[in-house]
């Protein structure tokens, strides 16, 4: 009877054995088949789109076969960018602003897209017209109306800013701390759309001043003064005790074989932390810099975004920053005060201001408020989100309060008067060129600091002058035009 059983026992393993290896692979196949369902909704929901806006994708032509390009618009429907179509039905894209919005919005041409023509490609080439307009539209040969972007700009301010910028080179970008909002965008030079294939030519040589080149995001500058923003928060976080700093201010300071002189080799005397920020004390910051650890002052340089991806949907430049252990004294010291090897965009200043506005919290920027159909029914929106923490609470009120006083008794005092408060830094950079020295000219700041409504960035490139007040009246003009409208 045993010899029997045995090669049922057999048999009967050698079942369990294959249902085993079947289970293994049909595991596999529905692992597998998991996996590509879930790639196939990430691609839809983040890929695809970006594939769509592609310059090299051929979809964008047959898009461009159905639809109407769609209209831009500020925050409040004044059209920035629409397509006009003559009585031959042939289409042209029309820039009403001519070169006021050029780099953020952008342009839409046979060489190609920029800004948020490019950004927002799918949406503006998708039509979500009323259903029985589509079939009506179908049986009269007529292309579908595309979708209506909404941005967050504001017309009034833009062209605020674009005047008060006057023919200086340099760039300035507002937003709403609070939600992170972008309101403001101008860089010049800058370019008209309407002639951009007309003007392709001069526009892509003119290495001088480079009108193409969106200096709100793309510039890449020392930050002068206004980088005490970082060196006062890198000094308060290694010293607990910083509300007893002082330093005896001589005008100058001398470190080996280095001296940094203060803005005219003024002698402000005894400074603490707070009047050497609001003076922007070069030699009391240079002092300040040869007591800092290096390897803690590039990490909260890189917590406030430095040498770090930037939350953007338009091209920019990675800002730079250079210090680490083997940094010497002396550049340690130009580093301190905003010179040095640092380098850095008017918009990640801003960053970083709206984070100090906003209680230490980077607010996601955006430049678009919603989509709707050219008949005005939306069809998605986008809210504010957090990005980061870029430093606490308790920080940023204290470095607002110094910025407060920048205003209020420092570099900054031609702002303490009007109907409205502001907290700022001020900052100049100087370079050498061949036809002398060279000053960019700084202010980053926010006003109704109580209760924080507008952050400000202004940086005038090459200024002639000797002083970091250039930027300050051209930020008084724009948010005068703002508050007085």
């Amino acid at each position: 009877m045993k010899r029997e059983e045995r090669p049922k026992r057999t048999k009967q393993n050698s079942k369990k054995s294959r249902n085993k290896e079947f289970a293994r692979v049909t595991y596999i196949f529905v692992l597998l088949f998991l996996a590509l369902m879930g790639y196939l909704v990430y691609f839809n929901l983040v890929r695809a789109q970006k594939i769509v806006n592609n310059p090299h994708n051929e979809r964008q032509n047959n898009f461009a076969q159905q639809v109407v390009r769609g209209n831009i618009t500020d925050k409040n429907g004044v059209v920035l960018a629409e397509t006009q179509t003559d009585e031959a039905g042939n289409e042209s894209r029309v820039y009403p602003y001519g070169d006021v919005f050029a780099h953020v919005i952008g342009y839409d041409s046979s060489l190609g897209k920029t800004g948020l023509e490019s950004v927002e490609n799918f949406e503006l080439l998708t039509s979500n017209a009323f259903f029985l307009e589509k079939i009506r539209n179908e049986f009269q040969d007529t292309k579908n109306i595309g979708d209506t972007v909404v941005t967050t700009l504001d017309a009034q301010l833009q062209q605020a800013a674009y005047d008060a910028l006057a023919d200086n080179k340099g760039a300035v970008v507002v937003l709403d701390p609070a939600t992170g909002k972008i309101l403001a965008m101008v860089s010049k030079p800058t370019f008209d759309p309407n002639q951009i294939e007309t003007e392709w030519d001069y526009l892509n040589s003119d290495s001088d001043n480079s009108p193409l080149l969106n200096r709100v995001t793309q510039g890449a500058y020392a930050p002068g003064s206004t980088f005490k923003i970082v060196t006062a928060l890198e000094f308060m976080r290694e010293n607990p005790d910083y509300a007893n700093y002082t330093y005896d201010c001589q005008g100058a300071i001398t470190w080996g074989d280095t001296t940094i002189h203060c803005f005219a080799s003024t002698v402000h005397g005894l400074e603490d932390l707070r009047s050497s920020f609001a003076n922007s004390c070069n030699s009391s910051f240079a002092n300040i810099g040869l007591s800092l650890n290096k390897t803690s002052y590039r990490q909260t340089a890189e917590e406030l975004l430095f040498n770090k991806k930037l939350p953007s949907v338009l091209d920019y430049s990675k800002s730079s920053f250079a210090v680490d252990e083997n940094t010497g004294e002396a550049e340690i010291m130009m580093t301190a005060m905003g010179q040095g090897n640092t380098l850095v965009s008017p918009y990640h200043m801003a960053l970083i201001t709206s984070a100090v506005a906003n209680g230490g919290t980077l607010m996601r920027p955006y430049l678009v408020d919603k989509v709707t159909n050219h008949t005005g029914n939306e069809i998605s929106k986008n809210v504010p989100k957090s990005y980061k923490k870029l430093m606490t609470s308790d920080e940023a009120a204290q470095l607002k309060e110094y910025m407060r006083a920048v205003v209020e008794e420092g570099t900054g005092m031609d702002l303490n008067y009007g109907s409205y408060t502001v907290a700022g830094k001020t900052g100049t950079a100087e370079y050498s060129m061949d036809d002398g020295e060279k000053t960019h000219s700084w202010f980053v700041g926010f006003t109704n600091v109580d209760n924080p409504e507008l952050v400000i960035s202004v940086i005038i490139e090459g200024y002639d002058g000797n002083s970091g007040a250039k930027a300050v009246p051209i930020a008084k003009q724009i948010l005068d035009s703002y508050y007085n409208r």
